[in-house]
């Protein structure tokens, strides 16, 4: 892993501020990469699922009931056909989620002298950011971010958190704690779903005490030729599983799906969940994860909340032999997730194609 980038770091929104009419040829994806110019959804009734989990306790294993058992159907169709599906009434508090988007807002409104302090590098990502990837001369996205660990503890270090606002530490503390939580939940209801005891797939990655959980929080500028570019290239998530936060004002997220590229258009208060490269490998593919990517917006900027949840990142990663048979041998050789994230990280976004789908094709 390189220490520094290849190039010298330009800040997208400082970019959108200056360029007036024209984005820099850096940004300009090939043609067929263009929102445009791929197939487009045009049915407006056309969206990820939307899932109400009002039915889910903490404790799943109790006993079923028919609300229960409906909505475990309804989330493993979600995961099998889409791959994606949004939740609504899952625990945390509309109140808690506007005051995470919101304070990261203010953040990225900061003067630059201050978020340049916080500037990463290849090395861990960790910090204020503006590409993926370190292949010199690549062309890039229109957007920045900020990344930041909170699981393992050994791994948080309150000192890359932003500062100001004054009341960011707070809410991300709190806001992650809930996060962590709800993430357990799904997991339980994905290893239920597969005909496995509940806390399966939360051994395989580690335990409760050995996950892995961190989060990125996207900022996409205004940009004034969007048809031109992407926020955020087409690809599958490579961890375990991902609780996005969206805008609640401006719709980007686009999913793939029999050849179309399909705009979620996010409901109130939800968080929008996607199965991510880790447990299709441990699912043995019954469960995949999907191509996605963000477009942008001409006259509005857009921040979300990317929350992944991941395994132990120097555990041993494969199908799980519940779920491998003579009649459906494992499709994945083994692999830590550090070694899996090492390669993502150097190749940017890159589609499916960090995940090998032939019988024992490493990762």
């Amino acid at each position: 892993m390189m220490c520094d980038w290849p190039e010298p770091i330009v800040r997208v929104q400082s970019l959108s501020e200056n360029c007036e009419n024209k984005i820099p040829d850096r940004y300009v994806k090939p043609p067929t990469d263009r929102p445009l110019e791929a197939i487009l959804s045009v049915h407006d009734n056309v969206n990820i699922p939307l899932i109400d989990l009002r039915s889910i306790s903490d404790d799943i294993s109790s006993g079923h009931d028919h609300g229960l058992d409906n909505t475990l159907k309804e989330i493993s169709e979600a995961c099998r056909e889409w791959g994606f599906f949004q939740v609504v009434n899952h625990g945390v508090s509309p109140e808690l989620m506007d005051s995470a988007r919101e304070v990261w807002r203010e953040f990225f409104h900061q003067p630059m002298e201050v978020k340049q302090g916080y500037a990463n590098s290849p090395k861990t990502y960790e910090g204020y950011g503006s590409r993926l990837g370190v292949e010199k001369g690549a062309v890039l996205d229109w957007s920045d971010y900020y990344y930041l660990h909170y699981l393992p503890p050994c791994l948080k270090d309150h000192n890359k958190w932003p500062a100001l606002p004054p009341s960011l530490k707070d809410v991300i503390e709190e806001y992650s704690a809930q996060m962590v939580k709800l993430g357990g939940r799904i997991m339980k209801i994905l290893a239920i779903n597969l005909g496995l005891d509940e806390n399966c797939l939360l051994k395989a990655f580690g335990g409760d005490n050995n996950i892995g959980t961190c989060l990125r929080v996207n900022f996409y500028p205004k940009c004034p030729q969007p048809d031109l570019t992407l926020g955020l290239s087409s690809h599958s998530d490579p961890g375990g599983l991902t609780m996005l936060l969206p805008d609640q004002y401006v719709s980007g997220l686009q999913v793939h799906k029999n050849d179309n590229w399909i705009t979620v258009k996010p409901a109130p208060h939800a968080f929008i969940v996607n199965i991510g490269d880790q447990i299709q490998v441990l699912s043995n593919a019954i469960y995949r994860s999907v191509e996605h990517r963000v477009i942008v917006n001409s006259v509005k900027e857009r921040v979300s909340l990317a929350y992944f949840y991941n395994p132990k990142s120097d555990l041993l990663i494969q199908p799980l032999k519940e779920l491998v048979s003579p009649e459906k041998p494992a499709l994945y050789e083994s692999m830590t997730f550090d070694e899996y994230r090492t390669y993502i990280r150097t190749k940017g976004p890159r589609g499916k194609s960090q995940l090998g789908e032939s019988q024992k094709s490493p990762r």
